[in-house]
C-alpha cells in the first residue's frame, strides 16, 4: 500500500517538476541598474513622469530606436549615442520637471511592460540582445574637449550625412558631413514615393488652387538636400513641406502628371550625425562600435561616467 502511494505521488509530481523546469528555462534576467543616475521621463500618452535608472532608460531607448535584428556593434553604437543624448539633456533640466519625453521629440522610450506587450513571444530573445549591448557599453558616452557632446542620429542617409549648421543652424565641429553610402544596398527606406491628388496637395500646404504646380528650388545643403523652395510662388522651408506632406526626408523631388502629384524622396530623417543603417553597414563590414561612432562623430572621445 505504501509503495502504491509513493508511486502515485511520484506520478503527480513529475508534471509539476517538468512545468517548474520549463518555466525556469523561459525566465529572463532583467537587469536593474540601481546605482545609475535617475532619468525623469515624461510619458506623453499618460501625462505622467517616470523615474528610470539611466542604463534601464538606455535599454528602453535602444528598444524603441533601433531594430534588435541589427548587428551587435551597431546596437552598441546606438546605446552610446542614446546615453550621450540624455546626459546632455540632463545638464540643462535640473530645475525642470522632467529631463526628456518618450517620443521622437527626444528619444523613443518603452518600459519593460510595454516591451513585453510589443514583443510578446520574442521578448526574451530581444531583451537579451538589447541588454547585452547596454551592458557592454555601460557608462560610456561621447565627449568633445571634455564636455558631453550634442549627438544626433537618424535612420537612413542619402549617401552623405549633413553638416549640423546646414540643418539645425548650429555649427559643431564633430557633426560634419561624411560619406555614408552603405544604406543604398541595405536600407528598406532608402527611397520612397508618395502620391497626392492635386486638391489634397494644395490642402496640405494651404495653397490656392492652380491647374499647374510650379516648383523652384531656392537653396540646398552642400549634399543636395532641400532647404528652401517656392511652390506656385509661395516660399517654404523644406522642413515644413516635409512635415506637412508626411515625407521621409527633405531630399525630395515633386512632379505633376495631370491632377496627380508624385513626390520621390531619398533617405529617412534629418541627416545629421549617425545614420543607423550606415552603422548597420559598417558593422557588417567589420567595424566595431567605437569605429562607427568615431566615423560619424569626428574628433570625439569615448569616456565613461565613472
Amino acid at each position: 500500500m505504501k509503495r502504491f502511494i509513493l508511486i502515485t505521488i511520484m506520478f503527480l509530481m513529475i508534471p509539476m517538476l517538468m512545468l517548474f523546469l520549463f518555466q525556469k528555462k523561459e525566465e529572463v534576467d532583467i537587469i536593474y541598474f540601481k546605482d545609475s543616475p535617475m532619468v525623469r521621463v515624461k510619458r506623453e500618452s499618460k501625462n505622467t513622469i517616470e523615474e528610470v535608472p539611466l542604463e534601464n532608460y538606455v535599454v528602453g531607448v535602444l528598444s524603441g530606436e533601433m531594430p534588435t535584428t541589427f548587428p551587435m556593434e551597431a546596437l552598441k553604437a546606438q546605446a552610446v549615442a542614446a546615453r550621450t543624448y540624455v546626459l546632455k539633456k540632463m545638464e540643462n533640466t535640473k530645475e525642470q520637471e522632467y529631463d526628456v519625453v518618450d517620443t521622437v521629440m527626444n528619444q523613443v522610450y518603452y518600459n519593460q511592460e510595454e516591451l513585453k506587450e510589443r514583443w510578446k513571444d520574442d521578448f526574451k530573445e530581444k531583451i537579451n540582445r538589447v541588454q547585452t549591448a547596454v551592458l557592454e557599453t555601460e557608462g560610456e558616452f561621447l565627449a568633445y574637449q571634455g564636455e558631453v557632446a550634442q549627438v544626433f542620429f537618424f535612420s537612413t542617409s542619402t549617401g552623405y550625412t549633413e553638416n549640423c549648421e546646414e540643418v539645425f543652424q548650429e555649427s559643431l565641429p564633430y557633426l560634419k558631413s561624411v560619406k555614408s553610402d552603405w544604406e543604398k544596398e541595405i536600407s528598406p527606406v532608402y527611397e520612397d514615393t508618395k502620391t497626392f491628388s492635386l486638391e489634397e496637395f494644395y490642402q496640405k500646404l494651404n495653397l490656392d488652387w492652380n491647374d499647374t504646380v510650379t516648383v523652384q528650388v531656392l537653396t540646398t545643403t552642400s549634399t543636395g538636400r532641400m532647404k528652401t523652395l517656392t511652390i506656385n510662388g509661395v516660399e517654404f522651408q523644406a522642413s515644413d513641406v516635409t512635415k506637412q506632406l508626411g515625407l521621409r526626408s527633405s531630399y525630395f523631388e515633386i512632379k505633376q502628371e495631370q491632377n496627380t502629384i508624385t513626390i520621390h524622396t531619398k533617405g529617412f530623417g534629418h541627416g545629421v550625425g549617425m545614420s543607423q543603417y550606415g552603422a548597420y553597414g559598417m558593422a557588417e563590414n567589420g567595424a566595431n562600435y567605437r569605429e562607427i561612432l568615431k566615423y560619424y562623430f569626428q574628433g570625439i572621445e569615448i569616456q565613461n561616467i565613472e
